[in-house]
């Protein structure tokens, strides 16, 4: 039978995996955590994602700064290794059910590994799936984008479709998480008092006046929107906190 999954931990390379571990200093826990790539070095994992064949690890340096790491770890690890093909080298290692996967989920989009992941949770009805690390582009530089974000993001959106609470790592850049409240809603964004958008008590969406709220500092480390809106006293409104997606 297969287990329930309440709320899962998935652990991409970016540098927002760091919210990760401040989550935990939190006291947020979740009942699996997935990783990807090497991070399988980094963090205790109930499951990882290496979906290259382990041969680019073992053979060439094709993945980098990731190919030691990944040849010391690999063959170490007792937890499913989810890949594209067996490899002796790796014992745990597990073919993604991909026909299943493709099958049941009627699509066939994916790009890069943490879409697989996303994947997964959603085939395995995984209640609330949070991630850290997932950055594919940066404030920093506008114009460098890594490949795969749009793949990710349609994914996430079958989850959230499907009822799945979906929460993003308050420094990432997937969904725009870690742009400006006011800055959002294009458009709107060039007004001077922007509609904003919230979730009320009963986890609805509600739309306010930028100029009617408070941002609060966020709380680095707890999963999920770190924006922390309030309404302003004497509005007329309830005062309520962003949660997930």
């Amino acid at each position: 039978m297969t287990k329930k999954l309440n709320h899962v931990a998935l652990l991409g390379l970016g540098q927002s995996q760091l919210d990760y571990h401040l989550s935990l200093t939190h006291s947020v826990e979740y009942d699996e955590v997935w990783a990807v790539n090497s991070m399988c070095a980094v963090v205790d994992a109930d499951r990882v994602f290496m979906m290259d064949p382990a041969s680019r690890f073992f053979e060439t340096k094709h993945a980098g700064a990731q190919t030691e790491v990944m040849r010391k770890t690999l063959p170490k690890l007792t937890c499913p290794v989810y890949s594209c093909e067996y490899d002796k080298r790796v014992p745990s290692i597990e073919l993604y059910p991909l026909e299943k996967i493709v099958q049941e989920l009627g699509c066939g989009y994916f790009n890069n590994t943490i879409s697989y992941a996303i994947a997964y949770a959603l085939w395995m009805k995984v209640k609330k799936l949070s991630l850290f690390g997932a950055d594919f582009s940066y404030t920093t530089n506008v114009y460098f984008g890594e490949l795969g974000r749009a793949c990710c993001e349609f994914w996430l959106s079958r989850c959230i479709t499907a009822g799945m609470e979906v929460s993003i790592a308050p420094r990432s850049s997937l969904l725009d998480t870690n742009i400006p409240e006011n800055q959002k809603l294009y458009g709107y964004h060039r007004l001077e008092n922007p509609p904003v958008v919230y979730l009320d008590e009963d986890g609805d969406l509600k739309l306010t006046k930028y100029s009617e709220v408070e941002m609060d500092e966020p709380v680095k480390g707890y999963s999920g929107r770190q924006d922390n809106i309030r309404l302003v006293k004497g509005s007329g409104l309830q005062a309520v906190e962003p949660a997930s997606y």
